[in-house]
């Protein structure tokens, strides 16, 4: 007679892994016991050796759909007092150690309970879920994932989820948020109602996992361009639900790729490219030829479909720089403009929005980390001794923690140009720190002193460390891949604050070293060029040309402005009037969309890199001639090229590959420009005709919501 003791970390809790070993075990006529605690799975087997080993292999092979183990440790103990059975036993959670089991993302609903909408007992249920299904992170308070400890705490089950519940063979075993129509979460309306109202052009506010989104018909002309006045949202793209794959090809263009993603547990919005002569309107996404696209992921949202038949809007419901808005009364305050609320009573804890990824060299990029993927985790191969938080950037906001051998990265949190996106964060770090008993050592931010996260990180009595943010996109990427020692980083992206106190974007790093950065432009009206790309190309071409000569030119970017305009912006240039010098690439996009004539004002961030990657021609092989003195990278300009924007691009990949050919190292690629999908696959080509290995992250943002996973590998670099 044989016992072993096993603990295992991970994702372990709430997504079946109990009873799956108590299948596995009573399967393998296996007496012991196994528990959840704080830290992960506790389990001990009393039985043959060889049974044991059976059950070895079972377990690292095949896990429950959402499980993830990270860690099993494994010991054989003493047969004191020989088990007669196998049982699952309570959660511990009166032990004083920290905890540090994962808390898994929420995941849509799969096919089994899909089955179960359709007849018994979860006939047309809302809510219906299972251990391999549903809400998680969304609703919990605190560890450990015990009913308790959610918003499902006050619906007392009926007696056949009860038995559900507690039937280990049952595949709603210790579901958390099991319920049905007898003792679950009610609806305020009905979903037969809600999609009537839609069918009519009305707007409609519809309560999600995470949060509530705004919701209306995406073929309907008038009631997208009411959705756009009331939300100030002149040309920003909405998202498309769809009701399947079939109703989605016939929106947009997918490879096997893509409709891999788009059909994934995690039901991320996934970028694709338009079809022509599509069945939604051209308000939903107007200007581009791209297209966000999701599937349901609720029982609600299926229900809903069965009542339409045609894609609609599903836009998250804020305000512009607000978090997604959680409850009724906050959609009746700051979006009087809905006509419609469909809402039930189980309480969201933690606001999580919708992922929205894109397929780049055939892998998935990250470029909003939320529902389905986060919170993201990443184990290291070393114990750090220090609690560290690291608080991100101000835009695209994440934040990160780290204890022992994990790495947590947040959902994405936004962009924090409000007090209730402010609000928000604060709230996320309480969150995380409830989770896991966390109190940071150590807080690590950004080197900009006016972001909001630094100005909160310098209030805390708290040992900070700072870290400049595009090397911070470096080490986001590093810490990905689990990287060590001296790469090749080129960080591409708007402005960030650099060491010199100017505005950097276009930086190239050895090791943690700045040896390459692009020529400084002077941005007329400081933040007012990020929003008018026309004040860049005027700071473009006062480079090249006198001011009468300017005010000469034919070029559309010219034209927006007066002579006596162009003169007060020429005197600022001369004089430095606020007009701060950057090497930033993402402003170098805007000054080539504004002079190329495609765009003069932005209206939402990154309009004018998007509208150059439309316009690219692959046909055009050509770039511009550029040098390199004392490290500075001056690129000659043809104005008034028709190829400009084309040309540009390849004048960025050129100078990508010299480079990393004359430095000889492996390398990264990062930052918030090469989410441009087409610069980064044109980079790609050329670096492996090379044979020159590089990185770019895919399962993390390779925008700024990867900064605080930057900024917290930096400072345990020293473990590594």
């Amino acid at each position: 007679m044989t016992r072993k003791h096993y603990f295992i970390e991970g994702v372990v809790q709430g997504v079946g892994f109990r009873p799956f070993i108590y299948k596995i075990a009573t399967e393998l006529d296996l007496k012991g016991f196994v528990k959840n605690t704080p830290e992960g799975v506790e389990i001990e087997l009393q039985g043959c050796i060889e049974r044991i080993e059976d059950f070895e292999k079972i377990l690292k092979n095949e896990l429950p759909p959402l499980a993830h183990i990270d860690a099993i440790k494994s010991k054989f103990v003493q047969v004191i007092n020989s088990s007669k059975s196998f049982d699952i036993l309570h959660s511990d959670s009166e032990q004083s150690s920290p905890k540090s089991t994962l808390v898994s993302p929420d995941i849509c609903i799969c096919d089994d309970c899909l089955k179960d909408l359709k007849n018994g007992r979860f006939k047309n249920y809302f809510a219906t879920n299972c251990t391999n299904c549903g809400p998680r992170y969304s609703i919990i308070k605190t560890l450990p994932y015990d009913r308790e400890n959610t918003s499902m705490k006050k619906f007392e089950m009926c007696k056949e989820c009860r038995e559900d519940y507690e039937n280990p063979l049952n595949r709603r075993y210790h579901a958390q948020p099991i319920s049905c129509q007898n003792c679950g979460p009610k609806l305020n309306e009905t979903i037969e109602e809600t999609a009537k109202k839609i069918i009519e052009g009305k707007i409609v506010a519809i309560k999600g996992i995470g949060g509530f989104h705004i919701v209306c018909d995406a073929r309907n002309d008038k009631v997208l361009k009411r959705l756009r006045e009331f939300k100030n949202r002149p040309s920003k793209p909405f998202a498309i639900m769809c009701e399947d794959l079939s109703q989605v090809k016939k929106i947009a263009k997918l490879d096997d790729k893509e409709c891999e993603l788009i059909e994934s547990k995690e039901r991320p919005i996934v970028v694709l490219n338009k079809e022509k002569n599509t069945l939604i309107s051209a308000l939903v996404a107007p200007n581009i030829d791209r297209i966000g696209c999701f599937l349901p992921y609720t029982a609600l949202h299926h229900l809903l479909f069965e009542f339409l038949y045609f894609p609609i809007v599903a836009t998250s419901a804020n305000l512009g720089g607000e978090p997604i808005i959680t409850t009724k009364e906050m959609i009746k305050e700051k979006l009087p403009f809905v006509d419609f609320i469909l809402d039930f009573n189980r309480d969201i804890i933690n606001a999580v929005d919708d992922s929205v990824v894109q397929i780049v060299n055939s892998k998935t990029q990250v470029l909003r980390l939320a529902r389905g993927y986060a919170p993201k985790v990443i184990k290291l191969p070393f114990k750090v001794d220090k609690k560290i938080l690291a608080v991100g950037a101000n835009q695209k906001d994440t934040i990160s923690i780290c204890f022992d051998n994990t790495i947590i990265l947040s959902p994405h949190i936004g962009d924090l140009d409000s007090l209730m996106s402010l609000e928000y964060f604060q709230r996320t770090i309480e969150t995380f720190n409830s989770f896991y008993d966390f109190k940071p050592d150590v807080i690590v931010h950004d080197n900009h002193p006016n972001y909001e996260t630094t100005k909160w990180a310098k209030k805390q009595d708290i040992e900070l460390k700072q870290l400049q943010h595009h090397l911070a996109h470096i080490y986001a990427a590093k810490a990905e891949f689990g990287l060590s020692g001296d790469y090749l980083g080129f960080s591409f992206d708007g402005t960030g604050f650099g060491d010199d106190k100017t505005l950097w974007g276009g930086e190239v790093f050895l090791g943690d070293c700045r040896k390459y950065h692009f020529k400084h432009i002077k941005l007329l009206g400081g933040e007012k060029a990020i929003k008018e790309p026309r004040r860049v190309a005027l700071s473009l071409l006062f480079e090249k040309y006198t001011l009468q000569e300017v005010l000469e030119l034919d070029l559309e970017c010219v034209k927006e402005f007066s002579d006596a305009n162009i003169k007060m912006l020429h005197q600022s240039y001369s004089k430095n009037l606020n007009a701060p010098l950057s090497s930033s690439v993402g402003r170098l996009f805007d000054g080539i969309a504004s002079i190329s004539g495609l765009l003069q004002i932005q209206s939402y961030e990154g309009e004018a890199g998007l509208m150059c990657e439309m316009s690219y021609d692959f046909r055009i092989k050509d770039s511009f001639e550029y040098k390199i003195i004392n490290g500075e990278i001056d690129i000659e300009y043809d104005f008034f090229d028709n190829n400009i924007v084309s040309k540009f691009i390849n004048t960025l990949v050129s100078i990508v590959l010299d480079i990393s050919k004359k430095e000889n190292l492996d390398v990264i690629l990062s930052g918030g420009v090469f989410q441009n999908k087409t610069l980064l696959e044109l980079i790609a080509v050329k670096l492996k005709e090379n044979n020159i290995d590089f990185y770019h992250q895919q399962s993390t943002p390779i925008n700024d919501g990867g900064i605080s996973l930057g900024q917290i590998y930096s400072f345990i670099k020293k473990f590594v």
